[in-house]
């Protein structure tokens, strides 16, 4: 099996979809991944409705077995006031449903101009199958991050390198100290700071 290259960001709309069209006339099992879509050009993605909607066949291709994923920060300010706001009505994260997020995750979207997705009529169409919001990060969810990594490097835990992650990691709202700013993806690039 061969792999195309990445899509150059630089590329016009048009060129986009003869990127996607060709790929899954090579695969039709194809991944495709678009990341920072809040950093895309404002409908840019328009030319992927037609590979999203409810056809089989799209210029001469069956797509249906391709699987596109779109990640975005978009709603990260009303994601972390909905959590906020579950935690101060002590009620568990886990009871957060996605009910809840979707609608406000979408309107961020559709209110951003700048959004990849913004009068692509993706979004407008219900074009995705579903939305997963990544909720902020507590202490031991960090804690579980660390643990994780050191594991990945063969190494034993060692609670003086857990508190040094911790303890460079930054925490909101500013009074609470609750949620980390960041995902798990930095511990990796903190841990080798305190090892």
């Amino acid at each position: 099996m061969t792999w195309d290259k990445p899509l150059p960001l630089w590329r016009p709309a048009k060129d986009l979809k003869n990127w996607v069209q060709g790929n899954l006339t090579a695969c039709g099992r194809s991944l495709f991944l678009f990341d920072e879509m809040d950093e895309l050009a404002p409908g840019l993605m328009e030319v992927l409705r037609p590979f999203l909607g409810p056809s089989w066949v799209v210029y001469g291709t069956n797509y249906r077995k391709a699987i596109f994923i779109f990640i975005s920060n978009a709603g990260d300010e009303q994601i972390n006031q909905v959590v906020l706001e579950a935690w101060r009505s002590r009620r568990d994260r886990e009871e957060i449903h996605l009910q809840e997020l979707a609608p406000l995750i979408s309107q961020a979207v559709l209110d951003n101009p700048h959004h990849g997705f913004w009068r692509s009529g993706i979004l407008e169409e219900q074009l995705l199958d579903t939305l997963v919001p990544f909720l902020p990060l507590q202490r031991h969810h960090v804690r579980h991050c660390v643990f994780n990594e050191l594991d990945q490097l063969g190494l034993e835990p060692r609670e003086d390198v857990v508190q040094a992650v911790l303890d460079s990691t930054t925490f909101f709202p500013e009074e609470e100290q609750l949620f980390a700013s960041n995902g798990c993806k930095l511990v990796a690039s903190r841990l080798s700071f305190f090892l």
